[in-house]
């Protein structure tokens, strides 16, 4: 049977296969720590949760408009205002399922056949997959800590090409936990407009930063595309609800899609995340990252002493780049060789990037720190014996 060409560029999550062999040797009674998947530990928040519950009572579970409720457009816009500094017009705002449904929203607008996409590598492998299944070609830039482990406006000025339509940022990244100043951002955004290009800004993971305050490209222009998502920072993976902020031009085209591609967001969830904008619900959300601020501490001084903490600390996220050269240059060997010999999953560095994943892994610290500290001595036993 025949299929379109451009889902071989689709490639597998290689930590799927970590995750179903962590669970095989748990069903055998190994005690295995997961630091594999970017889910949080902790549980959707009570308020979020009871306001869900609430929205189901009151039969809340008809369509909403394909760029969702008005009232939690407004509570995105009023977030922005509040803690970033930044006037977004609510109209500018379209709640999606996930960020995903931001990122095809985005891709199936920006980019066609022929379009070149510059992004970072490493990076989420999906930024990577959405492009090429909207015909993209993508220019996958190494990136290292001479530029932060990010996409910087010298590397847009050395790779830009005639062809090229869009840059791709993150920040916090997926997955080395890195972001971009102010400045930075800022010199990105107007080196693209200076080509006349678009930018796409994944924030999935704001909120959750450590050593400065969060940003938002949303508050240094109204040009570029910003992807958000009520997962990370505000715990609601499994409630599929992200949003994306587009520039006043595209709203039509982009609502268009919506509703031809998904109709709407989840109604329930909608009403749910409404409560995530409280001063209840912010509290809690401060309190765990502080807690993943701990974590990640806890790590970076357990690994430093084997030679795999980073270069340069994550400034946010919940994720660990690690270069394993020294003991591998097959990171999906030595991700499985740790899980069956010391019960520790994490995640090979092939899943993200392109070039140089071999030899590096990511560690989630989504585990309390008891179990953080435990992985350290068995990942210190497993790389005694390498």
């Amino acid at each position: 049977m025949a299929w379109n060409s451009r889902v071989d560029h689709v490639a597998p999550f290689r930590v799927m296969h970590l995750l179903e062999m962590a669970q095989t040797r748990e069903a055998a009674g190994h005690d295995v720590i997961h630091l594999e998947v970017g889910e949080p530990d902790f549980v959707t928040p009570e308020p979020i949760i009871a306001a869900g519950q609430q929205a189901l009572a009151s039969g809340l579970t008809r369509y909403t408009p394909a760029a969702g409720i008005p009232a939690l457009r407004e509570a995105i816009a009023g977030h922005y205002a509040e803690h970033f500094n930044a006037t977004v017009d609510p109209a500018r705002i379209l709640v999606t399922p996930g960020a995903s449904g931001a990122l095809m929203l985005a891709s199936q607008l920006l980019v066609e056949s022929g379009s070149r996409v510059l992004m970072a590598d490493p990076n989420y492998p999906c930024n990577r997959h959405f492009m090429a299944l909207a015909g993209a070609e993508i220019d996958a830039i190494s990136v290292g800590r001479e530029s932060g482990w990010q996409l910087d406006a010298a590397l847009v000025a050395q790779h830009w090409r005639k062809d090229t339509s869009l840059a791709m940022l993150a920040s916090p990244s997926n997955p080395t936990g890195h972001t971009l100043s102010a400045p930075q951002l800022s010199a990105v955004l107007d080196a693209v407009a200076e080509r006349e290009g678009e930018v796409i800004v994944d924030e999935i993971y704001q909120g959750l930063n450590y050593d400065d305050a969060p940003l938002s490209a949303n508050s240094l222009s109204a040009n570029a595309f910003v992807v958000n998502s009520f997962s990370k920072y505000f715990g609601m993976t499994g409630w599929r609800l992200g949003w994306l902020v587009a520039p006043e031009h595209a709203v039509e085209p982009l609502t268009r899609l919506a509703q031809n591609m998904f109709l709407a967001a989840a109604t329930p969830s909608q009403h749910a995340a409404l409560a995530a904008f409280t001063p209840e619900c912010r509290g809690i959300l401060e309190q765990r990252r502080e807690t993943l601020k701990e974590r990640r501490q806890v790590l970076l001084e357990g690994l430093a002493g084997l030679g795999l903490a980073p270069d340069i600390p994550p400034q946010g996220a919940f994720y660990l780049w690690l270069d394993i050269s020294r003991y591998s240059r097959d990171s999906q060997a030595f991700c499985e060789r740790l899980l069956q010999e010391e019960n520790v999953a994490i995640t090979p560095g092939i899943d993200f990037a392109v070039r140089g994943g071999e030899h590096h892994v990511r560690i989630a610290f989504t585990n309390d720190v008891a179990r953080l500290e435990e992985a350290v001595a068995r990942i210190a036993r497993f790389v005694g014996r390498l």
